[in-house]
């Protein structure tokens, strides 16, 4: 049974009234899934469908550990460069090389402006951070009012906004275990918060008033990506008790969302050592009762500024696998400055390649087909479908054809890496027909 959406009837209420909702319908046919399958794991908090009923032109999407791994594309200005043209630029970008989703994270310029055109223009999931502009709109944090907090969550949610991360795990009683840290709290939105709690001294608004904050999710289908407000910057962090303290209350916080059938994600670190990812992914799920996991990253080494793209590409195929169900892009500028137009392209790209290496190794339908296809391609030399397969396109058919004129790449079996004479899948095709021959006489 297929049904429309109302305010207050979220996709994980459906679920569990046994109804199959037209969002749930079209994640069945992208995943090639039955659509019960979807619905139950909607139903438990499993799969998340996020899906504003005031985002008009989106293509649903799923995220959780029955689906593929999904990416988040981070795009907004900043108060130091803010032109919202090329934060639509970005979008488009975004968008055209395979974000599932992507997040505005402007904190310059009109914001409200930047985010209703974004929502306008987006067919994908848009995800937003309301504490950024807060911190925005006040000369001084310690100004904002707790009503403040709410307020900007409605405000962001009539807008559109699919999911939203929401900060309130970092409470007050774990700022004495950031002391020790090397890099303190290096989350925007969890060091606005400590110095909020710190000069009241008072608790995490996010926190005390987490029922409001749900009751506005409630009424817009707002998906909660629960945010880790003490994730480690770095890997001396990672793995301390100011973290796993978090992850504690995010635990707690989901089971009171599902009561409300409100729909989670969770948010995971950060920079990790390699050889800790798979555990940090472990105790998340556990932790959250399986509630689709984030990761930003992880970062696996510290000392790649520049790279970014590559450190965190390495740590999250290990998280995807390990059971991460979807993975916010970095890119080369991270730790640097804003990301660029190409730098957007260049996180989407080297994300979906650890997304799609967590795929094959969780057994998604498909994903190893796509390796396969592109192998008997290469070895055919069709050039035309390799690029067809690549994961950018663009890029592929750039390189091949920047040694070879514009036509000849078309019946060419070589590239320029070997050309004709010690291309290995000519000798090869040589070898096997020389063999075949002699074979064939050896029985004549």
């Amino acid at each position: 049974m297929k049904t429309r959406r109302q305010l207050f009837l979220t996709q994980m209420a459906y679920a569990r009234m046994g109804v199959v909702t037209e969002e749930m319908e079209t994640v069945a046919k992208d995943e090639g899934l039955d659509p019960n399958l979807v619905r139950r794991e909607v139903a438990i908090g499993r799969l998340v469908i996020p899906a504003n009923v005031n985002h008009k032109n989106l293509h649903p999407i799923g995220i959780g550990i029955s689906v593929r791994c999904k990416v988040n594309a981070n795009i907004g200005s900043s108060p130091v460069e803010a032109d919202e043209e090329v934060e639509l630029e970005k979008l488009e970008t975004a968008i055209k090389y395979g974000a599932d989703t992507v997040m505005d994270l402007s904190t310059g310029g009109d914001l409200n402006r930047i985010r209703e055109r974004i929502i306008e223009k987006s067919t994908v999931p848009v995800g937003t951070v309301p504490v950024y502009q807060l911190a925005k709109e006040f000369e001084d944090v310690r100004d904002i009012r707790e009503s403040d907090f709410i307020d900007v969550v409605e405000l962001h949610a009539r807008q559109g906004v699919d999911f939203m991360t929401i900060h309130a795990g970092i409470l007050r009683e774990h700022l004495p275990l950031v002391e020790k840290r090397v890099m303190g709290i290096v989350s925007r939105g969890g060091s606005i918060l400590a110095c909020w709690m710190a000069y009241h001294n008072k608790q995490n608004p996010y926190f005390e008033r987490f029922d409001d904050i749900l009751d506005i999710a409630r009424k817009y289908d707002v998906t909660l990506s629960l945010g880790d407000g003490l994730r480690p910057g770095c890997l001396a962090d990672a793995n301390d008790s100011a973290q796993f303290s978090e992850l504690e209350v995010l635990g707690e916080l989901t089971t009171r969302a599902w009561q409300k059938n409100v729909q989670v994600i969770i948010e995971g670190p950060g920079h990790i050592p390699i050889d800790k990812v798979v555990m940090n992914v472990e105790k998340a799920r556990k932790i959250c009762r399986e509630a689709p996991f984030y990761v930003l990253g992880p970062i696996v080494t510290d000392i790649a500024p520049g790279y970014d793209h590559i450190t965190s590409a390495i740590g999250a195929a290990i998280a995807g696998w390990a059971g991460a169900s979807f993975i916010c892009y970095v890119t080369p500028s991270e730790h640097l400055g804003l990301p660029t137009v190409e730098d957007v392209r260049v996180g989407v790209i080297s994300a979906r390649i650890a997304a799609h290496i967590a795929d094959m190794a969780r057994g998604i339908k498909g994903a190893r087909e796509w390796d396969d296809e592109m192998s008997r391609a290469r070895f055919a030399f069709d050039w035309e479908k390799q690029f067809k397969l690549a994961i950018d396109p663009d890029r592929a058919r750039e390189i091949y054809t920047r040694s070879l004129p514009e036509e000849a790449y078309k019946t060419s079996e070589f590239c320029s890496m070997c050309g004709a004479k010690f291309c290995a899948i000519r000798l090869t095709k040589k070898a096997l027909a020389y063999d075949k021959r002699e074979r064939s006489e050896d029985t004549e």
